[in-house]
């Protein structure tokens, strides 16, 4: 599955809520809203950066943007790693508890 796939499934599963849940008052962001606007921003950089090597082959973009822009979606993309390890390893420790 490539990154913006995944970020886009990490966006849906962020919609998703229980039918008990409460709505956060007017002030307060949820888990799930700023998950969501993580995975929307992610792969909107992600695509940036595409966009951006895509000009830099085609002549249309200096070398130093590519750069920073393929330098930001690598930085993106490891800390979508970095939440997707924790939520997995969340995941196992809770499924090894007893009941």
């Amino acid at each position: 599955m490539d990154p913006i796939s995944a970020a886009a499934a990490v966006s849906r599963a962020a919609q998703i809520r229980p039918a008990n849940a409460t709505a956060a008052s007017a002030g307060e962001d949820d888990f799930a809203a700023m998950l969501g606007r993580l995975s929307v921003d992610s792969a909107q950089t992600l695509r940036r950066a595409e966009a951006v090597s895509i000009a830099g082959v085609a002549g249309q973009a200096s070398a130093q943007d590519v750069a920073e822009a393929v330098m930001e979606a690598e930085r993106t993309l490891n800390a979508a790693i970095a939440i997707r390890d924790k939520a997995v390893a969340a995941y196992l420790e809770i499924s090894r508890m007893s009941i």
